[in-house]
């Protein structure tokens, strides 16, 4: 029995020493210094372009990914950090910028798609020592209390006000073929594309109805 014990063990040693014998080679070329798997360093370099525009009134001209979008074109390339990154999907507006006169969220813009657009920001409003009359309003009535969604919800409510005086209707506009007028139905419609999560809805109305000159 002990014999045939024996022969077992030898057995099953000497088919792992095989297998392992068999095995090494393919896990020397492996780890083989400067090996290189098939196809490795294939990957194209990405396709960049050029693009001037002008932001805030100033000439610019970038090289870049052509993936870039224009919210990041904006804040890591041009360093106008006033435009926020909310969602980065289109459904916050904390992104909102104003390109030739029309609100969009940055985040779901290509920046090579703007090509000789004029572009204002935040930081092309106002500054601290000139206000725009819509950062005063919110600054007045307290439009804002984190302030992330702000730079969106004031650039949002400047172009809603340039849309009303316009004549460019929205969902809740009783008759398209007048001029809309500004109500709080109007202005909520229009503005409910830019969230505020601390909930300063009404306050964010006031100060619009301020600028537009109607008694909040």
């Amino acid at each position: 029995m002990d014999d045939i014990n024996q022969t077992r063990r030898d057995i099953l040693i000497t088919g792992a020493i095989g297998a392992t014998a068999a095995a090494l080679p393919v896990a020397a070329g492996a780890q083989t210094p400067g090996a290189t798997s098939p196809g490795a360093g294939s990957t194209p370099a990405p396709a960049t372009g050029k693009v001037a525009l002008r932001v805030n009134g100033q000439r610019s001209e970038l090289d870049l990914d052509t993936r870039t979008t224009l919210l990041d074109m904006l804040r890591e390339h041009m360093h106008l950090t006033g435009t926020k990154k909310g969602c980065d999907q289109g459904q916050c507006g904390a992104c909102t910028v104003i390109v030739d006169g029309r609100r969009i969220n940055s985040c779901l813009s290509l920046a090579v798609m703007h090509e000789g657009s004029e572009i204002t920001t935040i930081e092309g409003l106002g500054t601290p020592e000139k206000m725009h009359p819509m950062q005063t309003a919110f600054v007045k009535h307290d439009g804002y209390q984190c302030g992330y969604c702000t730079p969106g919800q004031i650039c949002s409510a400047v172009a809603v006000l340039d849309e009303i005086r316009a004549g460019t209707p929205s969902h809740v506009t009783p008759d398209i073929t007048q001029k809309p007028l500004l109500s709080v139905d109007e202005l909520r419609e229009r503005m409910s594309g830019n969230i505020c999560r601390c909930g300063a809805y009404s306050n964010i109305i006031d100060a619009i109805n301020e600028v537009a000159g109607v008694k909040a």
